[in-house]
């Protein structure tokens, strides 16, 4: 049973949209990676980044292609792009995870409580998601963000989610290595 589902997950793979997962996936495994390296350099030398790590990237490619090509015009195109991508798949994602748990406690009594604790939620999550996605924009746009949130201490809400996500990285990162350790030890049991 468990070579039939290795078999289906090996013919999808083989499909154009099962190619096209991948690629996203190896995308974003090299961009979290960079992402935790970044957040430890932040942590370590107590900085905040002034470049989104799209524009690096694509200035270093331009740099060692040799190729001529706006990198200003298009970072900020494939900034928002990907910033719009991590926004909607997080607040999915987090919606996804309420709904299960808002379900396994819900009664007809609790209904609209949680629906407005679920609204509170959701709002505290997108308004936390525009300010730490605020680095990933452009230095033009951050004007624009930091305008309309008004005088914040960006750099400490930064700091503080570098370490955040540097911890849960590394304890996600852990738990997974130990799942996965377990894992072959369960199915040589059967």
């Amino acid at each position: 049973m468990v070579s039939l589902h290795v078999n289906e997950r090996i013919e999808y793979s083989k499909t154009f949209q099962g190619k096209y997962f991948n690629f996203l996936g190896y995308f974003f495994s090299i961009y979290c990676v960079w992402k935790i390296f970044m957040a430890t350099i932040n942590i370590v030398f107590d900085r905040v980044g002034k470049t989104d790590p799209v524009t690096r990237g694509i200035e270093i490619t331009v740099n060692y292609l040799g190729i001529q090509f706006d990198v200003k015009f298009w970072s900020q195109h494939i900034s928002f792009i990907l910033v719009g991508i991590i926004i909607v798949t997080s607040i999915r994602g987090l919606l996804i995870t309420l709904t299960k748990f808002f379900y396994a406690i819900s009664s007809s009594k609790s209904s609209n409580v949680i629906v407005l604790v679920l609204a509170q939620i959701m709002g505290m999550y997108f308004v936390s998601s525009v300010l730490l996605m605020r680095m990933s924009m452009p230095l033009e746009y951050r004007s624009i963000v930091t305008e309309v949130l008004g005088e914040l201490q960006f750099n400490f809400y930064h700091r503080w989610f570098d370490v955040i996500f540097l911890v849960s990285a590394l304890s996600s990162i852990l738990f997974l290595y130990l799942a996965h350790k377990q894992a072959p030890e369960k199915h040589m049991a059967l």
